[in-house]
């Protein structure tokens, strides 16, 4: 059977269902009006950063400033398409839910690479952009550590932030994030299957990977439906007003793809999706491990049941590789971008996320009475000696100027203090091998701050 038969005969019935019926045919432009003059993205945003084609975008609130939660939250989008995905309209707005739900919102917007930017890699993208972006969130708000939320690509690259820095991030939430490639089926792990698909022949001959390229090959997943049936349901709904701009939205953002950087793309491809690396905790960026071990913060999964893109199966298992005791999985029943712009998912599914990351953002507090305070221990006593190093301890992190260095935030500083390292100076003499066991980080990691010290130290 032509495999195309299928397709021409649904089109032909569709012309003849068109000449058929004149009413239709007569709401055809005023329909088409509608389609040209709807809006997307609206919530009001003001860029706070920027660098090279990135911008980072700040959301006016939505409640008053006693109601918000200290927190902020950043989006972490992929380098795929458009990010107004998540603000395609104000009734299906991922970004407005959070706003309404009290939340101070960032979102990255990469912007498209130009040939210049063909060698930015994953390290560009991690070490560089988002740790730019949270730092100035940081400062923005006061706060060491902010909420993370990676959507697809952006939640992969989430995750090897968060594993980089925990230290600045306090809640790790993943959307449609693909994470585990090892035979879960969805269509990137296809494309990524070394025996029929070569990331670097398409690199070496385009340089940035093409958006047309991309759009295609997604398009042709579902071809039937993509250039024949939603054409004939936008026809049957012509007259209807609302079905026609929630049509009109979706296409525009479809249709609006970008390049993405070549190095970047490779890597995605070999590493990630070939290699399986990140969730065999293999991933280096820059010669520096991503380990999962370092992600001991909250983490939350949302994930479509009907994803055939990044499938349940290639994101669920990952939360049984990290290190966190916190983790938590939200499945909904529709599809990749369904999580996005369902109606079900505003109603049902995004107030359950809200109230997950409001959870974790606050400090916990000792609400139990205090108990009147115990005479201290004599000085000859065991006790005391222990009450004596304890604070000395806690001193030595609240002074030390450890965390005058980039990537040491307070939980960094008190595992180098416990490791007998209490200031840039100590640092400077450190043994990385050594410090790294005894301290329990990374040793790549170590060796950067070690480097990092010696500039500062005569």
């Amino acid at each position: 059977m032509n495999p195309f038969t299928f397709p021409l005969d649904a089109q032909r019935d569709l012309w003849e269902r068109a000449a058929e019926d004149t009413s239709s045919v007569g709401a055809i432009p005023d329909g088409l009006e509608t389609m040209a003059e709807v809006e997307v993205g609206e919530t009001p945003s003001e860029v706070v950063y920027r660098e090279n084609k990135l911008e980072l975008h700040h959301y006016e609130p939505l409640v008053p400033e006693e109601e918000r939660h200290d927190v902020p939250l950043l989006f972490v989008y992929a380098l795929i398409n458009r990010p107004y995905i998540l603000d395609l309209q104000p009734d299906r707005s991922v970004i407005r839910r959070m706003l309404e739900a009290g939340f101070d919102v960032y979102m990255i917007d990469w912007g498209e690479p130009s040939e210049l930017d063909t060698s930015l890699s994953l390290h560009d993208y991690v070490n560089r952009y988002i740790d730019n972006c949270v730092d100035e969130v940081c400062e923005r708000s006061g706060q060491d550590s902010i909420n993370v939320l990676g959507y697809c690509m952006g939640g992969t690259m989430s995750v090897m932030y968060a594993a980089l820095h925990p230290e600045k991030v306090r809640n790790l939430g993943l959307m449609a994030a693909g994470l585990c490639f090892d035979g879960t089926g969805g269509i990137l792990e296809m494309w990524g299957d070394e025996d029929f698909f070569s990331p670097g022949a398409i690199v070496d001959t385009f340089g940035n990977v093409p958006a047309e390229f991309l759009d295609v090959g997604f398009a042709l997943m579902d071809p039937v439906h993509n250039y024949v049936t939603k054409y004939g349901n936008l026809y049957d709904n012509i007259d209807d007003e609302d079905f026609v701009k929630n049509f009109a939205r979706m296409e525009r953002w479809l249709n609006d793809p970008i390049d993405v950087a070549g190095t970047a793309y490779r890597e995605f491809l070999e590493d990630i999706y070939q290699g399986n690396e990140l969730y065999r905790n293999e991933l280096e960026l820059n010669g520096e491990r991503v380990d999962l071990g370092d992600i001991t913060m909250p983490v939350l999964q949302v994930v479509g049941e009907y994803d055939h893109l990044i499938p349940p199966e290639a994101s669920k298992p990952f939360n049984e590789k990290v290190a966190s005791d916190d983790t938590e999985i939200m499945e909904f029943s529709t599809g990749h971008i369904g999580l996005s712009v369902s109606s079900s998912t505003h109603e049902h599914l995004w107030p359950n996320v809200a109230d997950w990351f409001a959870e974790r953002s606050i400090d916990p507090v000792d609400d139990e009475p205090s108990e009147p305070a115990a005479e201290p221990p004599e000085a000859d006593t065991p006790d005391a000696a222990v009450a004596e190093d304890v604070e000395t301890t806690e001193a030595d992190v609240a002074d030390t100027d450890l965390q005058e260095l980039d990537g040491i935030g307070p939980a960094y500083a008190e595992r180098l203090t416990g490791a007998g390292v209490t200031s840039v100076e100590a640092l400077a003499d450190a043994e990385p091998a050594t410090l790294s066991a005894e301290a329990d980080i990374d040793e790549g990691r170590i060796r950067g701050w070690i480097e990092a010290a010696n500039e500062r130290t005569p």
